[in-house]
C-alpha cells in the first residue's frame, strides 16, 4: 500500500517537471521556399528503439520548458540527426530535451524539413530555413517562456551537427520573413559528432549529396563547409565526437582549428572510442558529455 501511494504522488507531481508543447514552426504562415504535396510524413522505431522520422514536410518545434523555480534561463534548440534523409528523434531529439530540462535548461527539439526536389523549391536552404525559424521564434517569445535572450543555443547531431554548425557561421544569410529584425544568430553552439564540411576527403558525402544534390559546384561545397565560414562572431562552441567515428573527427579538428584562429573560446570532449551515433552515452566511456556541457553553459550564463 505505501509503494501504491508513493506511485499515485509521483504520477501528480511528474507533469509539473516541465512542460511539453509542440508548435507549427511557422504558425498559420505559409511554409517558405515549399511545394505543396500531401504529407506523406512516416515515424518508425528501429531494432534498437531509435524513433526514425522521414519525409518531413510540416515542420515542428516541440518545447520542453523547466518549471520557474529550476529555470536557468538558458535554451537549446535540438537538431538530431539522420544524414539529411531521417530524424532520429528520440535519442538524438526528445531524450536529450528531457535531460536539459533535468538540468534546469529550457529546450526545443526541431523537427525540420528533409531536403527533396519534390518538395522543395530550393532543398538547399531548406533546413537552414526551419532552423532559423526555430531561432526566431524562441528568441521572440523568451520572456513567455522565461528565457533570456542572449543564452540561445543551437545542438546537433551527426547531419543535424551540420545544420547547427550552418546556422552559427550564416545567420546574417537571412533565409525567412524577419519583419521584426530579430537576431538569427545563437549565442552558442554544442555540435555532436557534427558533419562540419562537405571537403569529399573528409566530408560525410550521404549528407552532401543529400543536400547539394549530386553533382555540387565547388562554390556549394565551399559555402556549407561550415569552417570555412567561421569569423570572429561566430559563437562560442562545445564539440564532441569520437576519435574512431566513420564520420571522421577530422570535422571537428577543422572547426576547432578555425574557432582558434579567431581566438573563439571552444571546449571539446573526444572520445577514443565511441564510433557515431551514441547520442548522449558513450558506453566505451566513464565521461558523461552531457554533464560537462551543463558545467560550460553554467560559465556562460
Amino acid at each position: 500500500m505505501k509503494n501504491l501511494i508513493v506511485l499515485i504522488a509521483l504520477s501528480f507531481l511528474t507533469p509539473l517537471v516541465f512542460a511539453q508543447t509542440t508548435y507549427p514552426l511557422y504558425g498559420n504562415d505559409p511554409i517558405p521556399n515549399s511545394i505543396d504535396v500531401p504529407n506523406e510524413e512516416m515515424s518508425e522505431a528501429s531494432a534498437a528503439g531509435i524513433l526514425r522520422i522521414s519525409k518531413v514536410t510540416k515542420p515542428t518545434l516541440t518545447a520542453y520548458l523547466p518549471s520557474k523555480d529550476k529555470a536557468t534561463g538558458q535554451a537549446v534548440i535540438v537538431c538530431p540527426g539522420g544524414g539529411y534523409t531521417i530524424l532520429a528523434a528520440s535519442h538524438e531529439g526528445s531524450d536529450v530535451a528531457e535531460e536539459f530540462v533535468k538540468k534546469g535548461i529550457a529546450a526545443f527539439v526541431l523537427k525540420y524539413r528533409l531536403p527533396s526536389d519534390e518538395t522543395m523549391i530550393d532543398k538547399t536552404i531548406g533546413p537552414l530555413q526551419d532552423a532559423q525559424q526555430a531561432i526566431l521564434m524562441v528568441r521572440e517569445n523568451a520572456e513567455k517562456w522565461n528565457i533570456k535572450q542572449d543564452q540561445i543555443g543551437i545542438m546537433g547531431f551527426s547531419a543535424g551537427g551540420h545544420l547547427a554548425s550552418t546556422v552559427g557561421t550564416h545567420y546574417n544569410n537571412q533565409t525567412i520573413p524577419n519583419h521584426k529584425g530579430t537576431s538569427l544568430r545563437p549565442d552558442f553552439m554544442i555540435l555532436v559528432y557534427p558533419v562540419i564540411t562537405f571537403d569529399p576527403k573528409i566530408g560525410h558525402s550521404g549528407s552532401a549529396q543529400n543536400l547539394l544534390g549530386e553533382n555540387p559546384t565547388q562554390a556549394m561545397r565551399d559555402y556549407f563547409s561550415n569552417e570555412k565560414q567561421v569569423n570572429s562572431k561566430t559563437p562560442l562552441t562545445y564539440l564532441v565526437h569520437a576519435k574512431n567515428d566513420p564520420v571522421s573527427i577530422q570535422n571537428s579538428y577543422v572547426f576547432e582549428e578555425a574557432l582558434k584562429n579567431f581566438n573563439i573560446p571552444g571546449s571539446t570532449t573526444y572520445f577514443e572510442e565511441g564510433g557515431h551515433g551514441f547520442g548522449m552515452i558513450n558506453r566505451t566511456s566513464k565521461v558523461k558529455w552531457m554533464d560537462e556541457v551543463e558545467k560550460w553553459m553554467k560559465g556562460l550564463n
